[in-house]
């Protein structure tokens, strides 16, 4: 008068469990010890020691509003032959600065990227006219507004150029934000600044143009100022700036004016990293993984456009754990 379980193995064999059953295998009444959580950081990591190419691009500075100025291009550092071990290189990509408003002047700088030993600074951002905030220093400089002192910002030297100035009246165009390549060209009475055009990188086995300036914004008549090549948005005279191009470091667009109503700045667009290493297999975990050949080498590229962490579950088990 008892019930006598069959031993596992002869049940699996002998028992058909139907269309909709399931067998539950049981052989520990303890739960898993935990499941602590934790997040897998963005970082490079090396399996063993490697020489490298490296591009490490900051974020683009937002744009100035109102006929503000184009915002700067993040700063940009590229090289050869970056000797780095088995070891864990965490990585951070710099976001797009914000467009200034009506109310907050001048546009933000972009977010500086960090691989190694290596800082790209954010670019800076436009001026903006709502008070007559000067055009801000970064990796490159922001554009000068048209209102007040239309002085523009600085570039760090070895990764980005100067903005371009605003013209005197403040009824026209401000200037465009500097880029990688080139500083930013002056506003003029019909004409927006030009944002300064980004530089040729081939790290990725074409070559790409990144950290382009944004263009100067307008005042009703004429042309506002073209964001620079390489991602930089463009000034507008009846709209809100162009946005950078995402993953390029270019700069936000300058936002217009219509005559009747003043428009907001351009986000600048979030920076980039990548590396990549002379392998036919990857030696490194981290980031986006592809690969190219030029001539007899074969290059594998870790691409990283986001610094946000990966959440993970860590389990540790007393017993069978699938």
């Amino acid at each position: 008068n008892q019930w006598k379980p069959l031993d596992s193995d002869t049940v699996k064999d002998a028992v058909t469990f139907g269309e909709n059953g399931f067998y539950q295998k049981y052989n520990s009444t303890e739960l898993a010890a935990s499941f602590p959580d934790d997040s897998l950081g963005t970082a490079f990591i090396p399996t063993e020691s490697l020489s490298v190419n490296y591009l490490v691009v900051a974020g683009g500075g937002g744009g100035g509003d109102t006929r503000g100025g184009g915002g700067g291009a993040g700063g940009m550092l590229s090289g050869t032959g970056l000797a780095v071990t088995a070891s864990n290189y965490p990585i951070t990509v710099g976001g797009g600065g914000a467009g200034s408003t009506q109310s907050i002047d001048p546009g933000s700088n972009g977010g500086d990227s960090v691989f190694s030993t290596l800082t790209s600074i954010g670019g800076g951002g436009g001026a903006g006219s709502a008070s007559g905030g000067q055009a801000t220093n970064g990796g490159s400089g922001g554009g000068g507004t048209v209102d007040y002192a239309p002085s523009h910002g600085t570039g760090t030297s070895g990764q980005g150029n100067d903005g371009g100035t605003g013209a005197a009246d403040p009824d026209y165009g401000a200037g465009g934000g500097g880029g990688k390549g080139a500083v930013g060209t002056n506003g003029s009475t019909t004409v927006g600044g030009n944002g300064g055009v980004g530089e040729s990188n081939s790290i990725t086995g074409s070559a790409v143009f990144y950290a382009g300036g944004g263009g100067g914004g307008l005042y009703t008549t004429g042309t506002p100022g073209s964001g620079g090549n390489g991602g930089g948005g463009d000034g507008k005279w009846d709209a809100v700036g162009g946005a950078g191009t995402a993953n390029t470091g270019g700069g936000g667009g300058g936002g217009g004016h219509n005559g009747t109503v003043g428009f907001d700045g351009g986000a600048g667009g979030s920076g980039v990293v990548i590396i990549s290493y002379i392998s036919t297999s990857a030696k490194a975990t981290g980031g986006t993984i592809t690969s190219y050949t030029s001539g007899d080498d074969t290059y594998q590229v870790h691409t990283f456009t986001s610094s946000i962490a990966t959440p993970r579950h860590t389990i540790t088990a007393n017993g069978d754990v699938t």
